[in-house]
């Protein structure tokens, strides 16, 4: 942690902070305080670096759907999943409309949005959706865990099983 926050100060002093090596730097800060679960510390990272791609790079250009993404996982992680709807949402919208329906970057934000819908408990929305990532990606163990937990959430274990096994 020591050098990443030695290595943005830097950035911040010498490039500023909308220069694209700060965001990645801002970006990477936040993304290792997530993963060592420091959230609440994250949080205001992540959200800078958002703001500052969306700024430069504007609100469709893919690192700032990735940044958009990034925000939205945290949030989600955080138990603050109606926060993180609109995120997901947007992130989902915008991957679609430039990237297109089978980009890796879109199937993958299909699938959280689904897990996220599936996490708020609104089931039927979410099964069309990891109908959709799982057709795109066949084979792929953890979309197919994904669907399987959803119908065994909705009741259905006759539909979940073989999946479940699969995975």
């Amino acid at each position: 942690r020591p050098l990443y926050e030695e290595a943005l100060k830097a950035r911040r002093e010498t490039l500023g902070d909308h220069h694209p090596s700060t965001m990645i730097a801002i970006s990477c800060m936040g993304g290792l305080l997530k993963a060592t679960g420091q959230l609440n510390e994250a949080e205001p990272l992540l959200e800078e670096a958002l703001q500052a791609k969306r700024e430069t790079l504007g609100d469709r250009h893919p690192d700032t759907l990735t940044s958009i993404n990034n925000m939205g996982y945290l949030l989600k992680d955080m138990g603050k999943l109606e926060e993180a709807r609109p995120l997901y949402e947007e992130d989902l919208q915008a991957s679609r409309e430039t990237l297109g329906d089978r980009h890796p970057d879109t199937l993958g934000s299909i699938n959280n949005m689904g897990t996220l819908l599936q996490n708020m408990g609104q089931l039927e929305e979410a099964r069309p959706l990891l109908e959709e990532a799982l057709q795109a990606q066949k084979g792929t163990s953890a979309l197919i865990s994904n669907l399987g937990l959803l119908l065994m959430d909705m009741g259905q274990l006759e539909e979940a099983r073989p999946l479940l096994e699969e995975a």
